[in-house]
């Protein structure tokens, strides 16, 4: 991490998102006996999602070349006794949200366990790390080389939002920030997948599909 931070050209990207009708699905299809997903899952998903409608973001940087995927491989950041593991889910783009949930949870009890396989460690082009669960607002995370791009997702928070009407409600928002390797993403290419996320996030149906 620390040769990462000082050898990778970091640059950052925020965005809040509307999270009200996410959470109200989410509600629905918990409510569904022997279905459990959470925010992080649909996160996941949606990254997976943004990765289709802007798959040129789906590289990293290599010493040779730039390569480019056309699955979505993604490391979820968990926290263990000994540090923080980022075990790669393999073809998030395939799976629903239950059997991608379903993969989270075996992944991150076997990193608790130190169970892990070197192989499900290694690969992946992006990582999502998710401290929203312990209260945090916000933050900026530091890249996990070769990949190009991890996003820090803050906690869903109940805070004043402008209506389409112009009237001020309130809302649940929560924030995230992409951290990007400039060597890979440019400010544009970054912004138009991170919008890509918040469409998808802020209209979890199409997480769906």
């Amino acid at each position: 991490m620390a040769e990462s931070k000082s050898t990778v050209p970091h640059f950052y990207l925020v965005a809040d998102c509307r999270v009200d009708a996410l959470l109200e699905l989410r509600s629905q299809i918990n409510a569904v006996e022997g279905v459990r997903v959470s925010v992080n899952d649909f996160v996941v998903k949606a990254v997976a999602g943004a990765f289709r409608d802007v798959p040129a973001a789906n590289a990293i940087w290599t010493e040779e070349a730039t390569r480019r995927f056309t699955g979505v491989d993604i490391a979820v950041a968990v926290s263990v006794p000994a540090g923080l593991l980022t075990p790669v889910v393999r073809g998030v783009e395939r799976m629903s949200l239950g059997e991608l949930g379903t993969a989270i949870r075996d992944l991150a009890g076997r990193a608790r366990e130190g169970k892990l396989k070197q192989h499900e460690l290694e690969g992946g082009s992006f990582s999502v790390s998710n401290l929203g669960m312990y209260g945090t607002s916000e933050f900026a995370a530091i890249l996990n080389p070769p990949q190009s791009g991890i996003l820090a997702v803050g906690a869903a928070q109940q805070r004043p939002v402008v209506q389409a009407d112009g009237t001020v409600g309130v809302g649940t928002v929560m924030t995230v920030t992409l951290s990007a390797d400039h060597r890979v993403l440019d400010g544009a290419l970054a912004a138009e997948w991170l919008a890509a996320f918040t469409q998808r996030i802020e209209n979890p149906l199409s997480i769906l599909v």
